[in-house]
């Protein structure tokens, strides 16, 4: 077989985007790969077939889990073959390749290493069980390579799909690199999420897999062409257990009085001051520049103990006055590193007072793994985001939901793990639901269930269905050739049905129960996110709960994805997408289960709860009080959340407005207003009222002075005995003048200083780096395309952000801004920015080169030449010579970026 059968066509009409790429597939193809980025739900598994169909000849996809291969190959099926069943010129084994062959990476991987290909999804059920994330699969040498290559090529396969292309792990890269090479095919590249934090190297990596990126779809595009539904993303918040707190604050209390006696040890003291470092700075230049957080935690913490800093250290530092900052727990995090790991030599007197230190710092839970914490501790971080209040959380949003739809409610619950352990055989299931995981999720419903919710179970290894379902799935069951379902009713509740997994019942399972979920037999759906968290399809679903403590860009944004497809039949279709957090009462910030819900939502795009409804991401624009870490903020915030998730009519109309204010998704800079005080507070004393208004002010005062000069002269004329007094009484009146007018003009002078334009010289620093990308070859887009564009709002804060040009290439920008504005941490070159105010005032700011510029000294010095000619005088320095750690140590204490803090943000906002 060499081509498709000529009766195989899909069988609805194209989406917008998706008829785009179809039409310019040519244009597409001429560098032999097709490279296409949209968001989860946008029908990017339909557009791979019709591409691979397209261009009629063998064919190998490649998925990221089993669930997603078993889905290409069930979407081929109904949609283009119109049929249940799989034919034979299908395979899912790369070993024994057909015409269309459809696997795994790790799949691909393990055969061409001679390991075993595993057919059930690996699941976490513990913790314990759970790898890291970034764990790389273990090098092997690709014994088998050549084999699997060879049996490709006997199929003849010239074209490869390769699905959500970002999962790649290391080892996996070089196996698909390698069989690309052997085959040179056409690559046809799809992903939602691609890996623009990585370096470089590794996105030029991606690249050379996938070829450029020749069409990116945005959530909004895809909205205004009904593609995707109007969603919304909910916080739910909770505080942790009696149980829970107590934990909680043991540890605060015992970290602060820990913190306490360290701050004045006079052991401590005695050793740091001991070091040569204090004692001779001057000639310990190189230690001191190669180790400049040390060093800074050495002069903070001497300084808290009253140790004077001497004139020896200033001039190391490169400054005659020092602000030193207060003694926390970041800088004894830093110290305390210093002092126990990182150079035993210089304090081996003390070894027995570090050992003993070393076993206090872990009975107080603030080292763990030889990593010293003061703020955060895994076990805290553990009770919040596993606290059990989250299970009363997950039960309140079900009943809300539930009142909203009755029985249209179709809700999906994702967590990390299943926890079988609370699954029982006996006749009753009353056991302390102490966890959060699948099962004890399905428990808590369970067991409070009086308004005859159909529940039900979908993960690798344990499936249960509400009884009144089992009909529908055994007719689904054998419409894909399965006769004998074995299964048996759940011990302790008879309304329930263990489903038993078979060989054959296996491959088919996912498919079957998310058909009976769609039709309703199922109201909720509960299940793990390694296998319906990311390429799972379930239009029907309208409610998402993730009960997940997953907290990377790429896991949470297609766990999400799972609710904003559109359905068929459906207009009027709306997605709630449900965060649960616990707040920590003992932290003014929220603590760590809120700092993990924001790092998610950097990666969400959405519309806003602002008054005028704006799409961007971040969980800014969800109107969350800063005080939310008050029992009575969280009350009225959840209160006010279930008002709103209550109104999906408000919610389309809300995108509706959002939609109508802009044309494209951009990826900016944010710098926010740094005032304490509202902007529109002080939006008098901004530059261009205020310094108008105090020139006025000043020159209407210099008038009057003169003014009324003559009539006090005249006055006192009377005393003027001699050509002294004359001068006496004319100096008398000077001072005064001085005074009144030259408060004036220092408060002028002050204001001019600390609200200059900023937005000026953002616009001017982002046009000197786009010049220098371009010049350096990182940009390839024509010129004449792009552009710096940037603004203040009315908040104060200022935009920045590139007009055209790639994804990539906007991603790049971005992130040097970043650097360069942002606190300076280790760059190898380093701009020294130079102002004068009136020829009299000198004043150096301190900004990194980015990475990507300061590779070469060639792009550097290009850099620094655009500068000087667009923003101003400037030094460059190379900080890998004395000389230049020198100047970034001083840069480190003085840069203008400082004052940002890390305030400095990456935002997408509709425009």
């Amino acid at each position: 077989m060499i081509n498709f059968p000529e009766e195989t066509k899909f069988k609805y009409s194209w989406r917008k985007y998706q008829q785009k790429v179809l039409d310019g597939l040519d244009d597409h193809l001429q560098d032999r790969h097709l490279h296409v980025i949209a968001p989860p739900g946008s029908g990017k598994t339909v557009l791979g077939l019709e591409v691979a169909l397209r261009l009629n000849q063998p064919t190998l996809i490649l998925a990221p889990t089993i669930a997603i291969r078993n889905q290409w190959i069930q979407r081929f099926c109904e949609l283009f073959l119109q049929t249940h069943l799989v034919p034979d010129w299908i395979s899912k084994d790369i070993r024994n390749p057909k015409f269309l062959t459809i696997v795994t990476y790790q799949g691909l991987h393990a055969a061409c290493n001679y390991q075993p290909m595993l057919e059930v999804e690996a699941e976490a059920e513990s913790e314990e069980e759970q790898e890291p994330e970034e764990e790389v699969v273990k090098k092997n040498a690709n014994q088998n390579l050549g084999k699997i290559i060879s049996g490709l090529k006997a199929q003849q396969v010239k074209t490869i799909v390769v699905d959500e292309a970002h999962h790649l792990q290391n080892e996996w890269w070089y196996t698909l690199t390698k069989v690309k090479q052997g085959l040179d095919p056409i690559i046809v590249g799809l992903t939602a999420t691609p890996p623009y934090d990585v370096t470089p190297n590794e996105w030029q990596r991606y690249l050379e897999l996938n070829g450029p990126v020749d069409i990116e779809i945005a959530v909004p595009e895809l909205i205004i062409e009904g593609d995707l539904c109007p969603h919304q993303d909910y916080v739910f918040f909770t505080l942790p257990t009696l149980e829970e707190n107590e934990s909680i604050n043991d540890f605060r209390n015992n970290v602060a009085r820990l913190f306490g006696e360290l701050k004045n040890d006079e052991t401590l003291i005695r050793a740091i001051s001991a070091h040569p470092a204090w004692l001779n700075p001057a000639e310990n230049l190189e230690w001191i520049y190669s180790n400049i957080s040390f060093y800074s935690a050495t002069l903070i913490f001497l300084h808290s103990n009253g140790l004077a800093i001497t004139e020896a250290h200033l001039e190391v530092i490169g400054e005659k006055q020092l602000e030193v900052p207060a003694f926390d727990y970041s800088w004894i995090e830093v110290l305390l590193d210093f002092y126990l790991y990182k150079e035993p030599e210089h304090f081996k007197e003390f070894e027995e007072h570090r050992k003993n230190l070393e076993n206090r710092l872990r009975r107080s839970g603030a080292l763990e793994r030889r990593q010293v914490n003061f703020k955060h501790n895994k076990k805290v971080t553990g009770f919040l985001t596993s606290s059990i209040s989250k299970l009363n959380g997950i039960k309140q949003i079900v009943d809300f939901e539930y009142r909203s739809l009755g029985a249209a409610l179709r809700l999906v619950i994702l967590s990390d793990f299943i926890r079988k352990e609370f699954y029982l055989t006996s006749t009753e299931n009353n056991v302390d639901l102490n966890k959060i995981g699948v099962i004890p999720i399905f428990e808590k419903l369970r067991r409070d269930n009086s308004s005859g919710l159909k529940i039900g179970v979908l993960t690798g290894s344990m499936v249960i269905i509400p009884k009144s379902a089992y009909p529908a799935f055994e007719e689904k069951a054998k419409k894909s050739g399965i006769g004998n379902v074995n299964c048996t009713p759940v011990p302790f509740d008879a309304n329930y049905i263990l489903i038993n997994q078979t060989d054959q019942l296996s491959h088919e399972l996912v498919h079957i129960i998310t058909q009976i979920f769609q039709k309703g037999e199922i109201e909720v759906l509960i299940g793990t996110k390694s296998l319906l968290g990311e390429g799972w399809d379930a239009p029907a679903i309208n409610a998402l709960i993730l009960a997940s403590f997953i907290g990377s860009f790429v896991l949470s944004n297609q766990m999400r994805g799972r609710a904003i497809r559109t359905q068929n039949g459906n207009k009027d279709k709306t997605g709630n997408i449900w965060h649960l957090v616990c707040i920590d009462p003992t932290s003014f910030n929220g603590g760590d289960d809120f700092d993990l819900l924001k790092r998610r939502f950097r990666s969400f795009v959405g519309v806003s709860f602002k008054e005028e409804p704006a799409i961007e991401n971040g969980a800014g624009r969800l109107n969350i009080p800063l005080n939310i870490h008050l029992k009575k903020e969280i009350e009225a915030k959840n209160t006010e959340t279930f008002s709103f998730a209550g109104d999906r009519n408000s919610l389309k109309e809300r995108w509706r407005l959002a939609l109508q204010s802009g044309v494209n998704l951009v990826e900016e800079i944010k710098i926010p207003f740094a005032e304490k005080r509202p902007f529109k507070g002080i939006s008098k004393m901004y530059w261009n009222r205020t310094l108008r208004y105090l020139i006025s002010m000043l020159g209407f005062s210099i008038i009057s002075f003169l003014f009324e000069f003559p009539g006090y002269l005249l006055r006192a004329g009377r005393n003027i005995r001699s050509m002294n007094d004359f001068f006496l009484v004319l100096g008398g009146f000077a001072a005064v003048g001085f005074f009144v007018l030259g408060s004036l003009a220092f408060k002028t002078f002050k204001l001019y200083l600390k609200y200059r334009d900023i937005s000026k010289d953002i616009q001017e620093i982002g046009d000197v780096l786009l010049k220098t990308l371009i010049h350096a070859g990182i940009f390839k887009t024509d010129p004449a395309k792009l552009q710096v564009q940037s603004s203040v709002d009315e908040l104060g804060a200022v935009y920045s952000h590139l007009e055209g040009g790639t994804a990539f290439e906007k991603s790049t920008f971005i992130n040097a801004l970043v650097e360069i504005i942002g606190p300076i941490d280790n760059p190898r070159y380093v701009i020294v920015r130079k102002s004068n105010f009136m020829s009299f005032r000198k004043q150096e700011d301190f900004h990194s080169v980015p990475e990507v510029i300061g590779r070469k000294k060639e792009f550097a010095l290009y850099f620094r030449n655009l500068w000087e000619v667009t923003v101003g005088s400037c030094d460059l320095i190379y900080t890998r010579t004395m000389e230049g750690r020198r100047l970034l140590l001083k840069s480190r204490v003085n840069a203008l970026a400082a004052q940002f803090d890390e305030k400095v943000e990456q935002v997408n906002k509709w425009r």
